[in-house]
């Protein structure tokens, strides 16, 4: 006898899974729909997540009274927004009448609320403060204050134009980010992530240090759809922490092999967790050249991950996955086909068809949706097959949500630098901070990603960096390409660098040691991401790949050699001497003769 859900169970459960297909359908929709109005797609993009951020999230009852208000009063200014549109492109940014107002302040503390109650205060309290700067930075003596904006026209160019949290980094979230969160949650319902697992197993698991390898190639592709460091530790981790941990592996060393390796999903195309379709946005390179850029780049992140992994094997003896619990060839090749259909269809789409991304992508959608009606096993169980689907619909609503409460949250603040003038402000500062040098810029810079990456996601702390440090690094004769990827890839370092580093506190948890002795063995697993972005700078060829790709293999091969250089130096030597002879020279090897040196 089938037990029935309590009625109340059934009903929000049905709520959220009519919601989730609403939004997919939403997002599927306005690709193959045609054009519609910025001002109605992107209002009806919020109103979609705001139950996922206020409703969904669970709580206590008091949370949950206040979210159903807050995503109620959301929720309608957002529609009356989509539906006065035509109306209100002709007042231009400027709002009319108290009730105007109340729509303005509603939507900008709901964009606020909802943020904090995702990733906590950090981003909140930087809009909150970019708002107050543009209210009253007109009584800041000096240069950093500004002439004073009549109040109808800040708050209405923020929430009634396209210039605030209508912006187009919102659009980018409406149009491209939505429909490859959707692909990976669609891919990661079915078996694809199993296949991820026996392809990495069959690749390094009989290796020497093969469990920690696995985890690194798994990381890798799962990462190139998931995009989210802490996704990945908590996925690949599941399995990969247990197998190292159970051949013996010290618990510091799968904990930050962990960390590190899923760290790297968020360079490894195609979703760079969002940043490479904010990317594309800001810097107006089209996205398959976006992607051949970071390519080589990643690849070599994760080489010198994988060198530093044969160092530790060397001195742990580290042993391969035992025969048994390698996957046979059979299992292999059937379940490779559940991810490997999808992206094929992607890159067909994309490099053969000529569609625009995000249109290959809702091709990609729909295949990876027909292979979660079939299983590795050869079997047909509808049960499974509606669990998949139920998964990858609730899946995708809650990521897209999350995705969008993070940068409709982080457009305020650039909303708030455009309006105000803030944001060429601080680029003069670190011109002259750094006295017109390229070093001490790019080292500002880092600084700046380190500290703010801390606090936010990657991808909020990428645009708010490069948005103020970006146009001074162009200034000093950087290609816009090299210093949104240096950017991008310095906002990443918080994940494995104390104090706070996220990746490393969900592995440490998981493996059951100290954060801080993951953490330190982290910074030495993951040393190329402090250095492969300054080569990035001292070598600009290496992200040329779509554009002189021998010049770009070439100056991958030198850097990839010193890499290996400085990654061995500093695990696999003890005494201090051959450490510091085997970096130096892979640094000379990387460095000189380059751009920085």
């Amino acid at each position: 006898m089938i037990r029935s859900e309590p009625a109340n169970t059934l009903f929000w459960r049905t709520a959220m899974i009519v919601l989730a297909v609403t939004l997919v359908a939403f997002h599927l929709g306005l690709i193959f729909s045609g054009l519609v109005p910025n001002l109605v797609s992107r209002p009806l993009h919020l109103a979609l997540a705001l139950p996922w951020i206020f409703i969904f999230a669970g709580g206590g009852a008091i949370r949950r009274a206040s979210g159903a208000l807050f995503c109620a009063a959301g929720v309608a200014a957002c529609l009356w927004v989509a539906v006065n549109q035509s109306a209100l492109s002709d007042q231009y940014g400027f709002l009319e009448g108290n009730f105007q107002r109340v729509i303005a302040v509603v939507l900008l503390v709901t964009v606020l609320e909802g943020a904090r109650r995702v990733i906590g205060w950090p981003l909140p309290i930087v809009a909150a403060l970019a708002l107050a700067y543009g209210l009253f930075g007109q009584y800041i003596p000096g240069e950093f204050g500004h002439s004073g904006t009549p109040v109808a026209s800040f708050l209405g160019t923020l929430t009634i134009a396209e210039g605030g949290i209508w912006g187009s980094l919102t659009g980018v979230s409406v149009n491209v980010v939505a429909i490859f969160v959707i692909f990976g949650a669609v891919l990661n319902a079915g078996e694809a992530g199993q296949g991820f697992m026996n392809v990495a197993a069959a690749a390094a698991g009989r290796l020497k240090g093969g469990a920690a390898k696995v985890s690194v190639l798994s990381s890798a592709l799962f990462g190139s759809i998931s995009g989210s460091a802490s996704a990945n530790v908590a996925s690949t981790g599941a399995i990969t922490l247990p197998a190292m941990t159970r051949l013996g592996y010290p618990k510091r060393l799968a904990g930050a092999v962990e960390a590190v390796a899923s760290s790297g999903g968020q360079i490894m195309p195609p979703l760079m967790g969002a940043g490479a379709f904010v990317m594309v946005e800001l810097t107006r390179v089209p996205y398959t050249q976006i992607m051949a850029a970071a390519l080589l780049p990643a690849v070599l992140y994760f080489f010198a991950v994988w060198v530093g992994i044969n160092a530790y094997a060397r001195r742990f003896d580290l042993a391969s996955v035992a025969r048994e619990d390698q996957p046979r060839l059979r299992q292999v090749a059937i379940t490779s086909a559940f991810f490997l259909v999808p992206f094929l269809v992607l890159l067909h789409g994309m490099f053969v068809a000529n569609y625009t991304p995000q249109y290959a992508a809702c091709m990609a959608i729909l295949a990876g949706f027909v292979l979660l009606f079939f299983n590795a096993r050869g079997t047909f169980d509808p049960r499974e097959i509606l669990r998949r689907m139920e998964e990858a619909f609730l899946n995708a609503a809650r990521q897209v949500s999350v995705i969008a409460a993070i940068i409709i949250c982080a457009s305020i603040i650039i909303g708030v630098l455009a309006i105000t003038g803030l944001g060429v402000k601080i680029t003069s500062l670190i011109l002259s901070g750094s006295g017109g040098y390229l070093w001490p810029s790019l080292f500002l810079t880092a600084l700046a990603c380190l500290v703010l990456g801390m606090e936010v996601p990657t991808t909020a702390a990428y645009v708010i960096c490069v948005s103020v440090a970006g146009p001074a690094l162009m200034q000093q004769g950087l290609e816009p390409l090299q210093a949104h990827l240096f950017v991008f890839w310095f906002a990443l370092l918080s994940t494995i660098t104390p104090p706070v580093c996220g990746a490393v506190f969900i592995a440490a948890g998981m493996v059951g040691e100290n954060w801080l002795k993951v953490a330190m063995t982290a910074m030495a697993l993951g040393i190329g991401l402090y250095v492969i972005p300054l080569a990035m700078i001292a070598n600009p060829s290496v992200i040329q790949l779509s554009t002189a790709p021998i010049a770009a293999v070439a100056s991958a091969v030198k850097i990839g050699a010193g890499l290996g250089l400085v990654s061995f130096g500093i695990i696999g030597y003890r005494k201090p001497w051959k450490r510091l002879l085997s970096a130096g020279a892979g640094l000379a090897l990387i460095f000189v003769g380059g751009n920085l040196i």
